[in-house]
């Protein structure tokens, strides 16, 4: 047996000399500074550590996202004026992203992308703050979309419905009247419990005043927030205007209740977004937008949807505004959401020529959700409406070139002219359902065939006016979900018969 003492170091008495030796100063800061400073975009060095989407701060108190990750330099968009940036500048780490407030109190406030207020009427006290950005829900979180969100407008109800959840484009050249298809839909869930969402993206200061001032006329506002980025301000603030936004929907959807946002419009933030790109120097692809404006797009649109109990069983439904060009529906921007939505609203400023407003043109229009998100009693009248409005407009181009016509299809031109005069309707006029079912009713059976054109508005007013007082039972049916019975159909025709049947009605030759 060895019985030499041991004289190799114990373990403990090793790790205890460990403990001297120092600890090397750490190379990486949490300050750096400003190298370069451009419109809406700031270059910033010596943050090694810092995260893509970090927020950071600069000593002059402008607010930055990291959105270019580089070894020796970060590319910051900043959500404020670029002249107060000044170069060599320090600039600080926050350890966060994003964050918006969320909550009831944010509804009846005007807010900027940021969810501050915008509206002289103090602080907002939000119940929690979420990052801008999140994960849409997966497949199990979603349930089908199967209940009706009625915009009050009837070529949409009755032709291109909208469903609690859906991502309905709407599309179309300036001046067309997006934006007030958009406000009619807001105005028509007064007797809803819907919370509503108007997120402006670059719109001018005049054009948003109207929106607020619609809303509080019809004393909307109070359930709806209106987040306004004007086009004067930063770049970076329309960029993450939308994300702001859906947080926001996304709060109220946890809880239950559905939503209603309206992003107008996607033109500008693709546009604010390829500004911010081409000044960091990212490579531009087609139209010179870079390559993951679709990803941008798309992460934004699909945390939209109608949602399971065990995900809190509220909905958002998402209504984005695009901008075409000339009536060009195959350029970049509107092709890539026409792809990632449900469905587009068209509205063609050949039908704003001929006063025929909303101008939506049902032939380019369609809902991918369709009849399941329709009421029964409006998809069982509905049905031949597109098919009727085609027919009659083939025959009136033929009918251009001054041939005779037979009887027969002088009668069908007759049908189709009052059938879409009866789809005009004016601004900030919704209809309920009963309203819509009458006036289509009525056209589809030819009750307005003997009605002149410039009488035939107030004409359809008097039907409306006198239905909602005489045909309560058929109103307590449709509140029920219910079909028309043949019974309901011919008692709103004799009933639009007897209101063409006074004195006071305009007739045709």
């Amino acid at each position: 047996m060895n019985n030499l003492p041991n004289t190799e170091p114990q373990f403990d008495d090793w790790l205890a000399t460990l403990t001297d030796i120092p600890t090397p100063a750490p190379v990486l800061t949490e300050v750096g500074k400003v190298s370069e400073v451009a419109d809406g975009i700031a270059i910033v060095s010596g943050l090694a550590r810092a995260l893509a989407d970090e927020l950071l701060i600069f000593e002059c108190g402008i607010q930055g996202v990291v959105l270019d990750l580089e070894p020796d330099r970060l590319g910051v968009i900043l959500l404020g004026p670029s002249e107060r940036v000044t170069l060599g500048e320090s600039v600080r780490r926050t350890r966060k992203v994003v964050s918006v407030p969320v909550g009831p109190a944010l509804l009846g406030r005007v807010v900027n992308a940021m969810g501050k207020p915008k509206d002289d009427l103090g602080a907002i006290n939000a119940t929690a703050e979420h990052p801008i950005e999140a994960q849409a829900l997966g497949i199990l979180s979603r349930s089908a979309i199967a209940r009706p969100l009625a915009s009050g407008l009837t070529a949409i109800d009755a032709a291109i419905p909208i469903g609690l959840g859906q991502r309905q484009l709407i599309i179309g050249d300036r001046q067309t009247g997006k934006t007030s298809l958009a406000v009619d839909a807001i105005l028509n869930q007064a007797n809803t419990k819907l919370v509503c969402i108007y997120c402006a993206i670059g719109q001018r200061g005049d054009a948003v005043a109207r929106v607020i001032r619609t809303l509080k006329q019809t004393s909307m506002l109070a359930r709806s927030i209106v987040m306004a980025t004007g086009d004067e301000e930063a770049p970076g603030l329309a960029y993450i205007a939308p994300y702001a936004a859906m947080t926001m929907a996304e709060y109220f959807s946890a809880q239950g209740q559905d939503v209603l946002i309206i992003f107008d419009d996607m033109t500008h933030h693709a546009r604010a977004y390829r500004e911010l790109s081409l000044l960091l120097r990212r490579p531009p692809g087609r139209e010179a937008f870079p390559g993951d404006i679709f990803y941008v797009h798309a992460r934004l649109l699909e945390r939209a949807g109608q949602f399971t109990q065990q995900a809190g069983g509220g909905s958002i439904t998402a209504l984005p505004i695009v901008e075409t060009q000339a009536e060009n529906l195959s350029a970049y921007i509107p092709t890539n959401l026409i792809s990632i939505t449900d469905g587009q609203i068209y509205l063609s400023p050949q039908l704003v020529r001929k006063n025929q407003f909303p101008a939506v043109h049902l032939g380019l229009s369609v809902s991918r959700v369709g009849g399941k998100a329709q009421g029964p009693a409006l998809r069982g009248v509905a049905g031949n409406l597109r098919v009727t409005l085609s027919q009659f407009e083939e025959l009136e181009d033929f009918a251009r070139f001054g041939t005779r016509l037979d009887d027969a299809t002088k009668a069908r031109l007759t049908r189709g002219a009052a059938v879409r005069n009866a789809l005009r309707q004016a601004e900030r006029d919704p209809m309920s359902t009963l309203e819509q079912l009458t006036i289509l009713i009525a056209a589809m059976d030819g009750v307005f065939d003997i009605v002149a054109e410039n009488a035939l508005s107030e004409t359809i007013k008097q039907v409306r006016a006198v239905a909602l007082q005489k045909l309560t039972a058929i109103k307590q049916r449709l509140a029920e979900d219910k079909a028309l019975t043949e019974q309901d159909q011919q008692s709103i025709i004799t009933l639009a018969q007897e209101v063409i049947a006074t004195p006071s009605i305009t007739r045709g030759d």
